[in-house]
């Protein structure tokens, strides 16, 4: 039987004119974390209003197992943002390209050049402690 404990984060995506929303849905997430309604959801990132790494627009990142993944799913489909989801493998081009699923609408074009070669993935050392 496969684990359901696998690490996963999901990048909310957000135009600066969605910030409220976007602020809105980390909050409402911060809740469900902090009062153990999704207790596999283990780390929220804070608002970037800027690019960082291969993301070319603003967002936040969530940090969670796959486990909860049916419940935030639900949540992040009615916010109406784009976000990515994604596992963390030790193939962080493919995490973030064929192994993602996107929400809301079109995939982003990434900007694939920051991310770690295959072999390697600085996401799973920073899982459920930091974002960028």
């Amino acid at each position: 039987m496969p684990s359901t404990d696998a690490p996963f984060h999901a990048h909310i995506y957000y135009l600066l004119e969605e910030r409220t929303v976007a602020s809105s849905l980390r909050s409402l997430l911060t809740t469900k974390m902090e009062s153990g309604k999704i207790p596999e959801l283990v780390f929220i990132g804070e608002l970037r209003d800027q690019k960082v790494g291969p993301h070319p627009i603003p967002q936040f990142e969530i940090h969670f197992t796959e486990s909860a993944l049916p419940a935030l799913k639900k949540i992040l489909e009615r916010s109406g943002l784009k976000v990515l989801l994604h596992p963390l493998t030790d193939d962080d081009l493919a995490d973030h390209t064929t192994l993602a699923q996107w929400i809301g609408g079109e995939a982003l074009d990434l900007d694939l050049a920051p991310l770690d070669p295959p072999g390697q993935n600085q996401g799973i050392a920073r899982f459920a402690k930091t974002d960028f």
